[in-house]
């Protein structure tokens, strides 16, 4: 029999994924099994919104949504157009000691906002499937760039700094005496919302 029921903290407990403030979050590991999977009239959009309460549209998706218009991931120029290099080279090295040479606040004020550059972790935002034992089934995740390092000299990286929860519905099926017994239930699915340059773990 499948059904909606009445919840308790007892379903919630036996749900994946468990909210948590541990990061990075955890890939969600699904028995194949299709014997698990909601049949059509476990898909009444209409019920399950009313199940659901709240419904953002900005971060909740029931169809294949379109794909954001935020780039991939940004790499910031380590000196575009050799900028940097051309004003340090101007700068003599053969001074005398003693010697103080001008500060050049343009070249300055381009060196600050390059290392500006290099050390953010901005966060960028991707739908991400959950599959078909969640619903909505797409979300709209916050993902850390992670391909350059974020310091000088490298080697550290852009990494999870915060998380919050939204609010989705599974699908559970747990056996009983009478047989295999379904319902939809509400989750608090994790997601990304902040990252930070740090070293690894």
């Amino acid at each position: 029999k499948r059904s909606i029921p009445q919840f308790s903290s007892l379903h919630l407990l036996l749900l994946r994924p468990i909210p948590s403030d541990s990061l990075p979050l955890l890939e969600l590991r699904e028995d194949p099994d299709p014997v698990l999977d909601p049949g059509e009239r476990d898909l009444n959009e209409t019920e399950l919104r009313s199940v659901l309460g709240d419904f953002d549209a900005r971060f909740l998706s029931v169809s294949p949504p379109e794909e954001d218009e935020e780039s991939e991931e940004s790499e910031p120029l380590l000196d575009p157009g050799g900028v940097l290099q051309k004003e340090t080279r101007s700068a003599d090295p053969e001074a005398p000691p003693g010697w103080r040479q001008r500060p050049n606040r343009k070249l300055l004020r381009r060196l600050q906002l390059w290392l500006r550059a290099l050390s953010s972790c901005p966060l960028r935002r991707a739908w991400t499937d959950l599959g078909g034992r969640f619903w909505p089934r797409y979300v709209r995740a916050g993902v850390c760039p992670s391909k350059r390092s974020c310091s000088v000299p490298e080697g550290m990286r852009c990494r999870p700094a915060g998380s919050a929860h939204l609010t989705v519905l599974r699908w559970r099926c747990a056996q009983r005496r009478a047989g295999l017994r379904c319902a939809w239930i509400p989750v608090q699915y994790p997601v990304i919302t902040d990252c930070k340059c740090s070293c690894s773990p």
